[in-house]
């Protein structure tokens, strides 16, 4: 303590020196911060990659449903069309939707329904039932199965076995 009550910590005078950090110390810092970010940054990508194929799911999934309440309601048959070249698809009387970049959509269905090469569609009956068939939305490592029931045309969906296996 000084003459005047203040207090004076670290001068040269107390004997304390102020200790800074070395250069090795901030780098260690910076690699450990860098490594954190791109951990994240991976997490990050990974969940909007996902969350954009729950979604186009779900909106598929809305589309079959549609199309077969369109066949009951008009009592007409009614397509839900799918072309995998161009990744779009279209519920009966609605406008084709392109799915995202990096999703592929695969569409397995009856011959008679098939329209082109990677192009076809499951058709409903007024009865409700269909033409049966599945679609695979995959991206990355990632696959989502909606099938089509021929007898009932209920419509199911579920991600792929070996992502389950996986969590």
């Amino acid at each position: 303590m000084s003459r005047h009550g203040e207090f004076r910590i670290g001068t040269r005078g107390s004997g304390l020196g102020t200790r800074g950090f070395s250069l090795i110390e901030l780098m260690v810092v910076m690699v450990l911060v860098m490594m954190l970010f791109a951990v994240v940054g991976v997490s990050v990508t990974r969940s909007v990659a996902g969350a954009e194929m729950r979604s186009a799911e779900r909106e598929i999934t809305a589309g079959l449903r549609h199309t077969r309440g369109q066949a009951i309601i008009q009592r007409q048959q009614q397509v839900f069309s799918v072309d995998a070249d161009n990744r779009t698809w279209r519920a009966a009387g609605r406008e084709p939707v392109v799915l995202p970049e990096g999703l592929e959509i695969t569409l397995n269905t009856a011959r008679s329904e098939l329209t082109g090469e990677g192009a076809g569609g499951i058709r409903f009956y007024p009865d409700g039932a269909s033409t049966g068939g599945s679609i695979v939305l995959s991206a990355q490592e990632r696959e989502w199965h909606i099938a089509v029931a021929w007898l009932t045309g209920e419509i199911s969906r579920d991600r792929d076995l070996e992502d389950r296996r996986n969590r």
